[in-house]
């Protein structure tokens, strides 16, 4: 894919020979990158999105010998750090590492948001899609998905579910379950997964939808039971936990993790771009670390990237407006 690329930017530079404003500008393109380029990562750093954000930067990297600067604004759901791409120069010198919350979830979630998700940015990539598990206490009464669901709806609205955040993909997927399932379900949210864990330990609130970062070690240590995962398949690193699509055909719910651009961004430094990252997401050392973190790698064009967005945009922006959710 490269070295169709290098062919097209070579192309589009001869052709603009004889234009007095356009040489400069294939040039530039073709040259890009010459400095670092700014990632931002809108999440803290150590967290989930970061560690994703560092390995593919790091992995393109030792193909390429680009430099990234990892510029971590946290803050507002999400919606800080993306703020930051939408409004930067388009020159490929800032991108950022956009989610579902950010991108999809947020902008209906919010009644303002400081940027357009699907005209201030052009998508590069999917990079990656982690689900949320759905976890209990292992001394509660609650040995498979059906036996949650049995209970919501025994007793309607008292089963009570941790969120780690309002409008968290955990507390969508646990909105959307309530839909598909048909029960109520009374929602605990928490600032943060951790004290959200803490609680649910405690035996305060009935069960969570949890980061596989976040209930895997718990689940291994025999404190947690893991009764379904959210993604389309299951995951390898957890193999025998089913699928809530396996109960309830059709349901997916993922973070996904996706690389965008300000909008106006050279198409050939998008697709370089692109292409880089498919190169990076295609190495067995980048696939197991994902895989061991709960993710999936996904890759292909910009094209596919920006389809999905905006179908998740719509898909979130749906469920949001369905369950009557308003921020914190």
């Amino acid at each position: 894919m490269f070295s169709f690329t290098r062919r097209a930017l070579l192309a589009c530079a001869a052709a603009a020979a004889c234009l007095p404003a356009i040489p400069a500008l294939a040039a530039d393109t073709a040259a890009w990158p010459d400095k670092p380029v700014r990632l931002v990562v809108p999440y803290t750093p150590g967290g989930a999105t970061d560690i994703v954000a560092r390995l593919i930067a790091q992995k393109v990297t030792d193909d390429t010998k680009w430099t990234f600067i990892v510029d971590n604004r946290a803050g507002g759901n999400g919606n800080i750090g993306i703020d930051v791409v939408a409004k930067a120069k388009a020159d490929g010198y800032t991108i950022g590492l956009g989610q579902t919350a950010n991108l999809a979830i947020n902008p209906t979630l919010f009644p303002k948001m400081p940027y357009d998700a699907l005209k201030d940015l052009v998508a590069v990539s999917i990079v990656a899609a982690q689900p949320v598990v759905l976890v209990v206490r292992t001394d509660a009464p609650f040995k498979t998905l059906a036996d949650v669901v049995a209970a919501a709806k025994a007793r309607p609205g008292e089963i009570k579910q941790a969120l780690a955040g309002t409008g968290t993909l955990g507390h969508m997927a646990g909105e959307v379950l309530a839909k598909r399932a048909g029960f109520k379900v009374l929602n605990v949210p928490y600032k943060g997964a951790a004290p959200a864990i803490t609680d649910l330990l405690g035996g305060q609130t009935d069960y969570m939808f949890a980061t596989p970062q976040g209930a895997l070690a718990m689940v291994k240590g025999g404190k947690l039971r893991a009764l379904a995962v959210t993604s389309a398949q299951r995951l390898p690193v957890m193999p025998d936990v089913p699928t809530v699509g396996e109960s309830y055909k059709g349901f997916e719910a993922v973070d996904w993790k996706a690389v965008v651009v300000p909008a106006g961004t050279p198409a050939d430094i998008v697709k370089k771009l692109n292409a880089a990252i498919d190169k990076a997401l295609a190495r067995p050392a980048t696939i197991a670390q994902l895989q061991a973190e709960g993710s999936v790698p996904v890759g292909g064009s910009p094209e596919r990237a920006a389809q999905y967005i905006k179908a998740e945009h719509e898909r979130w922006g749906a469920a949001v407006r369905d369950a009557g959710v308003r921020p914190e």
